[in-house]
C-alpha cells in the first residue's frame, strides 16, 4: 500500500538512488532516504508535495547496530491532511546531518533538542547549542550508553537487548 502513497511515487521518480526504504505500518507511512539526501528529499517534500509543516525532529538510538542513530522527521501536508515520516541513518563514526533549519524554521528548537539530547550534529544549523541541559553538562543523555546514574558513573555496561 505505501507504493501508492503520493509522497512514495514521488520520491520513487525523482531520489530512486537516494531511497532506502519506506513502508506502511497502521495507515502511517515511512520513507527512509540516505543522510546525504536528506535536504533535498525534504525541500521536495516541502515544495512539490506541501508537506508545509514540520511537527517533529528526534533521533532514535540503536546502540550495537550501525548505523547506530536514526534521525527523524515527521512532516505534516495542512492543505493535503496528510502525514509522511522520513528517516535517514546516521553513524556513530560520521555523527552529522544537514541541517534543515532553511526549510522549517521550527527545525532550529528541534534540531537543538536531538543535538543536546542525542549528540547529533547539525551541518549549517545557526545556533546549534544545548536547549535542555546546562552548557556545562557531560555528556547526551538519550544515549543508551550514557551512564545510568549521570555522567561521573560509568557507562552501563549490561545487555543491550
Amino acid at each position: 500500500m505505501a507504493e501508492n502513497n503520493r509522497a512514495v511515487v514521488k520520491l520513487k521518480e525523482r531520489f530512486a538512488d537516494a531511497l532506502l526504504e519506506y513502508k506502511e505500518h497502521r495507515g502511517e507511512v515511512t520513507v527512509t532516504v540516505k543522510k546525504e539526501s536528506i535536504l533535498e528529499v525534504l525541500k521536495c517534500l516541502r515544495d512539490d508535495l506541501r508537506y508545509n509543516f514540520l511537527s517533529d525532529v528526534t533521533a532514535v538510538d540503536y546502540l550495537g547496530q550501525e548505523p547506530r542513530f536514526m534521525v527523524v522527521y515527521h512532516l505534516l501536508s495542512i492543505p493535503n491532511k496528510d502525514r509522511v515520516r522520513v528517516k535517514a541513518p546516521v553513524t556513530e563514526a560520521d555523527c552529522s546531518i544537514d541541517s534543515a533549519t532553511a526549510l522549517w524554521n521550527t527545525a532550529n528548537w528541534l534540531e537543538r533538542e536531538a543535538y543536546d539530547l542525542f549528540g547529533i550534529t547539525f551541518k549549517n544549523h545557526p545556533n546549534l547549542v544545548r536547549i535542555l541541559m546546562t552548557d556545562d553538562w557531560v555528556g547526551h543523555p538519550l544515549r543508551k550508553d550514557y551512564p545510568l546514574q549521570g555522567p561521573d558513573r560509568e557507562p552501563y555496561k549490561g545487555r543491550l537487548s
